[in-house]
């Protein structure tokens, strides 16, 4: 099993509404990313918030980290990167996508059809010169080792990667959940077969991977299974 590393991109944060999050005020959010790094090359999963929507701005209140003093902290450029992987197209998740015009970007077909379609993003985002986006429809191996694994519901196209190594596998989960403990509860459930708890039904696919750990778009809380906690 090849060597990977993985690194955190902390590119920010917003201001979700009570409303929107669903709690009884609002809820400052960061905004992260990740740069996978195999022997097959750079990986970018998300890309950051995007500018260019006064609404959003207003909205999100967003303060911005940017994507290049990002990679640079972690050794990189944006031409550095090979391959990009949007978990969904919201433009707190592929704002960062025209700098690296060029490199394929995998996301789900029905994700980008819908964000073409129009008023879901910043179209600014979507389409840019030079974008090259490679289509899905379901699961696919990105590298040995590395693998596209659908995970609908914040977006019907929504999408996690499943990264193994030598020292176990890893899923970035994007926003799947909000929160690592809506994971943490759901996993539960599922684990116990609880039939009063509905999960997802891609959470068993997820579960079958054995994740050491499980990271997320907006919250640098981890869920870690039982060998990662054993070390």
């Amino acid at each position: 099993m090849a060597r990977v590393d993985i690194r955190r991109l902390d590119l920010g944060y917003f201001v979700r509404s009570a409303a929107e999050a669903g709690t009884p005020h609002a809820r400052v959010e960061p905004v992260l990313a990740y740069l996978v790094r195999g022997p097959e090359g750079l990986l970018l999963f998300d890309t950051g918030m995007g500018e260019g929507d006064p609404g959003a701005e207003a909205r999100y209140r967003p303060r911005r980290r940017g994507l290049v003093e990002a990679l640079a902290a972690e050794g990189a450029r944006p031409e550095d990167v090979d391959v990009v992987v949007n978990c969904h197209l919201h433009f707190d998740h592929c704002g960062g996508n025209p700098l690296l015009a060029g490199r394929p970007v995998l996301v789900q077909r029905k994700e980008l059809a819908t964000a073409r379609a129009g008023d879901y993003t910043i179209d600014a985002l979507v389409d840019f010169p030079g974008v090259r986006y490679e289509e899905l429809d379901g699961e696919a191996e990105v590298w040995p080792g590395v693998r596209v694994i659908p995970t609908p519901g914040h977006t019907d196209g929504h999408q996690s990667l499943v990264v193994t190594g030598r020292r176990g596998t890893v899923v970035l989960a994007g926003q799947a959940y909000d929160v690592a403990s809506q994971y943490a509860s759901d996993e539960m459930a599922r684990a116990a077969g609880c039939p009063d708890v509905p999960v997802p039904e891609w959470l068993e696919r997820l579960a079958a991977f054995g994740p050491r750990r499980v990271l997320f778009a907006h919250d640098r809380s981890v869920w870690e299974g039982d060998a990662a906690a054993r070390g």
